[in-house]
């Protein structure tokens, strides 16, 4: 089929949540993908954060291939062979003691959320109330759009969960003066990814971790976007060297196959006990086995050092265009989480960057957003820098 085919179909049985689109991608390979025309792209946007291994990974592909071949599907009612091999391996690069597996990330936030509320329950002192950030995104159920600190993600769908309230990132005191005793949890992305790729200071995360133990509250860190390298670290709290009791994952965790994750200590873990949470899908043969070998490579000696490596490569030739564009306003960077502020809605860019065969997005109306697979070279970004700056210097902003 060809792209025209494919839209056509489309829009005759597709519920228009996505709006217009550009590309029909039906190919990928390492960096590139194709389109129906054969057309080939660099993509510098990883499925938003999701491909970090690139396409069709060989060593996840075949992972993906033989656990198809054994068993796709049981159900959490049996022990699941690749789910706990993931678990143990999990727990042995992180904090966490314990795991439940989810669908996605909005499912492993809502998961968190049902925790955080139980666990006091169990307690015997229910604390139900959530504080969570402005400008951030932690998913679209209805409990996880409530905890999205952005209002137009809510907009039409009242009444929403009770309980979740918001205050400003990176505002260590606005959190300090909004923990009543009715709250249980602080929710927060360690870097708020659809929010803009803003990046708090150190001392705000050392200051929220202490803030949490001083007033009993549990600290939950979605790293659904920032987790699996995408920062130069497994996961990025690691930067602020401080440990969540709760932390999400997804996105990047088995490569493009659908899975989310909650990890937790042993001690939070008892909120939850048999037929308190469930799930049909999560953790399943086929999601497990594509996680567990794309976390095997991830953890290799010299995958993050490649990506801290190539990440600052990107951030300084950013720089460097700043001092010839007015338009660039400011870089935000973290390993290979790269924001780029404009003056200006980045719409135009984005679809110049496409037209010139580089995928990458938007973070918000004025931000760029490269997120590309953690596998990016030197040569790939010297690339899309060049090609950046061709297109700002033809904008002409």
């Amino acid at each position: 089929m060809d792209t025209k085919a494919i839209k056509a179909l489309n829009d005759a049985h597709i519920i228009n949540t996505y709006g217009e689109r550009n590309l029909a991608l039906v190919r990928g390979e390492g960096m590139s993908v194709w389109d129906a025309e054969g057309r080939e792209y660099l993509d510098c946007f990883a499925g938003i954060a999701v491909a970090s291994l690139g396409h069709c990974h060989p060593e996840v592909t075949d992972a993906i291939c033989k656990q198809a071949q054994t068993l796709v599907h049981v159900s959490n009612l049996y022990y699941i062979e690749p789910q706990v091999q993931l678990a143990e391996l999990l727990s042995r690069h992180s904090f966490a003691d314990r795991w439940f597996f989810a669908n996605c990330g909005a499912t492993a936030n809502e998961a968190a959320m049902k925790l955080a509320r139980r666990y006091w329950t169990q307690k015997g002192a229910p604390k139900p109330e959530i504080i969570t950030a402005e400008q951030s995104f932690h998913g679209r159920t209805i409990a996880t759009i409530t905890a999205t600190g952005q209002p137009k993600y809510r907009e039409g769908f009242e009444p929403l969960l009770p309980g979740l309230r918001y205050v400003p990132y990176n505002d260590l005191e606005a959190l300090r003066q909004a923990i009543t005793p009715q709250t249980g949890a602080v929710m927060l992305e360690p870097v708020q990814g659809e929010g803009g790729i803003r990046i708090p200071s150190t001392d705000y995360m050392k200051g929220v971790r202490e803030l949490c133990d001083e007033q009993n509250v549990l600290l939950i860190l979605d790293e659904v976007q920032t987790g699996m390298g995408r920062t130069g670290r497994l996961f990025a709290h690691e930067h602020f060297d401080i440990q969540p009791d709760i932390i999400t994952l997804a996105k990047a965790l088995a490569n493009g196959v659908p899975i989310g994750a909650l990890g937790c200590t042993e001690e939070v873990a008892q909120g939850f006990a048999p037929g308190t949470h469930a799930t049909t899908f999560g953790g399943n043969p086929l999601s497990s086995a594509a996680a567990l070998a794309t976390l095997s490579v991830m953890t290799r000696p010299g995958f993050l050092e490649h990506v801290r490596t190539v990440g600052d490569h990107f951030r300084d030739g950013l720089y460097r265009l700043t001092e010839k564009h007015g338009a660039i306003k400011e870089i935000r960077s973290l390993g290979l989480m790269i924001g780029v502020e404009m003056t200006q809605p980045v719409k135009p860019v984005v679809d110049a960057m496409i037209t010139a065969g580089i995928i990458c997005g938007p973070a918000g109306p004025n931000v760029l957003r490269f997120v590309p697979p953690l596998i990016i070279e030197t040569h790939h970004v010297d690339h899309v820098l060049n090609t950046l700056d061709r297109i700002l210097g033809e904008l002409q902003w």
